[in-house]
C-alpha cells in the first residue's frame, strides 16, 4: 500500500492550522516567509489568491514531494484595506470604519503538488455586514476579546459574533481564513481524497 502524500500547510498562523485539523489528516506547518503588501492597483481578491500561491510556492521549495497549501485572506471595506490591526487603537479604527456597514473578506487557497509542479486555487468571498458599534461596545470587545491578530478586529469564531448583523458566504471557514469546502475540492482534484 503506497505511502499517504505529505501535506504542508504554508502557515503559521493558528487559526489555519486549527481549521486544517478539522479534516483530521496529517500535516506539518512552515513559515512561507512572503511578504503580504498589496501590488498598486490590485484588486483585494486578486491579492489573496497571488498572496495564496506565492505561499505555497515559496514553501514547495522544502518539501519537493509535498501537497502544499497555501492561503490568505485580504479584507477590505469602503475601499480601504483592513490588515490584522496589531494594536488597540487600529483595532478601534477599523471597528468604527465597518459600523454598520458591510465589508468583503476575500479568502483564497491554493493547493501545489510539489512533486509535479501543479497548482490549484481558488478564492471565496464572503461579505461580513457589522452592527451599528457604538465607541463604548467598541471599547468592551476589544478589552475582552483582544482581536489584534485579526484582519477586521473582530473574531467571528468567539464574541466578535456580537459585533456582526449578517454573514454571507459559500463557506463558513473562509471568514476564519481557510475555506475547508474549497480546499477538500483541491484536495480531491490533486488525487488526496479524505473520505476513501
Amino acid at each position: 500500500m503506497p505511502s499517504p502524500r505529505q501535506v504542508v500547510l504554508a502557515s503559521t498562523s493558528k487559526y489555519r492550522r486549527g481549521l486544517l485539523e478539522r479534516l483530521r489528516l496529517p500535516f506539518e506547518c512552515a513559515d512561507p516567509q512572503v511578504g503580504e503588501a498589496s501590488l498598486a492597483g490590485e484588486l483585494p481578491a486578486a491579492t489573496a489568491l497571488r498572496l495564496a500561491e506565492s505561499k505555497a510556492r515559496a514553501v514547495a521549495v522544502r518539501f519537493p514531494g509535498a501537497l502544499v497549501i497555501g492561503s490568505d485572506q485580504v479584507a477590505s471595506c469602503d475601499g480601504v484595506r483592513l490588515d490584522k490591526p496589531g494594536g488597540h487603537a487600529k483595532a478601534v479604527q477599523q471597528l468604527t470604519l465597518v459600523s454598520g456597514k458591510t465589508a468583503s473578506f476575500d479568502t483564497a487557497v491554493a493547493v501545489l503538488d510539489a512533486k509535479s509542479a501543479v497548482l490549484r486555487s481558488r478564492v471565496v468571498p464572503c461579505n461580513v455586514t457589522f452592527r451599528n458599534l457604538t465607541p463604548a461596545l467598541i471599547e468592551r470587545y476589544l478589552r475582552v476579546e483582544q482581536p489584534y491578530d485579526c484582519a477586521g478586529s473582530a473574531k467571528a469564531e468567539g464574541l466578535g459574533i456580537a459585533l456582526i448583523a449578517r454573514i454571507e458566504t459559500q463557506d463558513p471557514t473562509s471568514l476564519i481564513g481557510l475555506p475547508l469546502i474549497a480546499l477538500t475540492e483541491l484536495l480531491g482534484e490533486a488525487g488526496l481524497n479524505l473520505l476513501t
